[in-house]
């Protein structure tokens, strides 16, 4: 499980959080630009999944540890530190400013070179004790660092804008769910977003600072929005209706902490803080950190393109299961295997497995069969029905049948379906072109089980648009047993009367 940086040269770098959301999009960047990379982790076992895990060394521990923080330090160059207690209770500040303690103390010891932390923009003249919890433990734990002795670079940001960060995220659910928003009157609060891909940009060009720096920078986007703007932007980005909000000066922060939690999937112990920062302004006060890590042409991103990037490709990569071959992320707005459940939008799905009395190959021949003139092997009238509807409102329907009665290859379109990916004898996988208010996926499994028996796995993606994609879901989401439960059996029965291959050619 443990890669080896040994074949490796150049400076050393660990990484602490590899398996948050910076994180485990810092590693293969660092990886890239040439350093070896230790990661430091509680639960190793999270990290196996990811593209660059045999490039990296992977170690447990915890940073609240004196002895695996100080063995995971040794002969380490540049150490990133990138966790947080947001999420685990209340007592969060005291667990971060401890583990903070902890890694300066070991850091110095270990006579680390430099320590970068990536913290959060915290408003100019205001105190640190008026501060909400959150905003007030990471600017604690920026200063626990900087007083280390070791020559620290903190990185203060905003709201990242990226697939999987929790503030994007929140931002995402709020605008998607509701097309008719009674917000908290912190919707008007100035806010400097920044992408994620500056951030990670700006995380690896701290590893090469000179010695004699020592001190935080402010980093953030080229443009000062509100939420209320932020909102907007991302309803018409993500081809939303426009959004209608309206502030109430009455909802307090905590009371609109829990609306937050409420109507988002994000969990309620880092959604609440989240949304309690939200009344302090937060802008940058300098750009100090160009003259160390210039900005490329066309960076720092603006918002739209933050987002269009954030968006892009991501509902079609959040499809791939343990039963088809990952697909390896390749840039930040990639989503990884560690990235949490609702980071990505909502994806719903209806999952059918059942035991096929055939052969693997003679339950194949049935997957990459079905359509056009054999049907769908569902309910009665079940897709005819739903291709004449897709037809009167302008969609395929089921006329356009399928090209070969025999094969199918990749980009065929299949009545309603267009093949996304097909594993002969093993995945078939559709993608939806009827009309529809979000995206959907169908997948078919043809494999065996740890006995032997052949297998059959269905599943059935959707991936909502908006508030009227949240009320298809669950408005279909009652037939789903009798239209997918009823093709998984089929399908099964199908298979049990077929021949696991063709019968000979008679001779002539």
């Amino acid at each position: 499980m443990n890669g080896d940086d040994t074949t490796r040269e150049g400076p050393r770098c660990l990484v602490t959080g590899a398996t948050g959301y910076i994180g485990g999009r810092l590693v293969p960047e660092l990886l890239a630009a040439g350093y070896r990379v230790r990661c430091l982790a509680r639960s190793p076992g999270k990290l196996r999944d990811h593209s660059w895990a045999g490039d990296a060394e992977i170690v447990r521990g915890d940073v609240t540890d004196d002895v695996s923080t100080g063995a995971a330090l040794r002969d380490v160059d540049v150490a990133y530190y990138l966790v947080h207690a947001l999420g685990t209770g209340k007592d969060f500040e005291e667990t971060d400013r401890r583990a903070a303690t902890v890694f300066a103390r070991q850091a110095r010891a270990a006579g680390v070179r430099r320590i970068v932390y990536l913290g959060g923009l915290t408003p100019a003249g205001v105190p640190e004790r008026d501060l909400s919890p959150h905003l007030r433990s990471r600017a604690e734990v920026g200063r626990v660092l900087l007083a280390s002795g070791v020559p620290t670079t903190v990185l203060r940001a905003a709201v990242i804008l990226g697939s999987g960060s929790a503030s994007f995220e929140m931002l995402r659910y709020l605008t998607e769910r509701l097309p008719v928003m009674v917000t908290p009157s912190w919707v008007h609060t100035r806010i400097q977003p920044v992408a994620v891909r500056d951030v990670l940009r700006a995380l690896v060009g701290s590893a090469g600072m000179p010695s004699e720096v020592s001190r935080a920078f402010d980093i953030g986007g080229p443009e000062v929005l509100t939420y209320r703007d932020m909102m907007l932007r991302y309803a018409r980005i993500a081809g939303l209706p426009r959004r209608l909000v309206l502030p109430v000066p009455v909802l307090t922060p905590g009371l609109s902490s829990h609306w937050v939690g409420l109507v988002t999937p994000v969990p309620a112990s880092i959604a609440r803080p989240l949304a309690e920062s939200l009344r302090h302004e937060v802008v940058c006060h300098e750009h100090d950190i160009a003259r160390y890590v210039p900005d490329p042409p066309g960076h720092p991103l603006g918002f739209d393109e933050a987002v269009r990037l954030a968006l892009q490709r991501v509902r079609e990569a959040r499809v791939d299961t343990r039963w088809s071959s990952a697909s390896v992320p390749g840039a930040p707005s990639d989503p990884l295997p560690t990235d949490p459940d609702w980071a990505g939008g909502s994806l719903y799905t209806d999952e059918r497995e059942i035991t096929v009395a055939a052969s693997p190959e003679a339950l194949w021949r049935v997957i990459e069969g079905i359509g056009g003139k054999n049907g769908w092997y569902s309910f009665p009238l079940a897709w005819s029905v739903r291709g004449l509807l897709d037809r009167l409102v302008g969609g395929v329907g089921l006329r356009r049948g399928r090209r070969d009665a025999q094969r199918l290859r990749a980009g065929d379109s299949l009545d309603f379906w267009r093949v996304e990916e097909i594993d002969r004898g093993r995945l078939l996988r559709l993608r939806a072109e009827m009309r529809l208010p979000g995206l959907a996926w169908l997948e078919m499994y043809a494999g065996t089980d740890q006995a032997g028996r052949t297998r059959y796995r269905q599943r059935a993606l959707f991936h909502p648009h908006g508030l009227l994609g949240q009320a298809y879901w669950w408005g279909v989401s009652p037939f789903h047993a009798l239209v997918f439960g009823g093709m998984a059996r089929n399908i099964a029965r199908a298979a049990a009367r077929t021949p696991s291959a063709p019968e000979p050619a008679p001779a002539r």
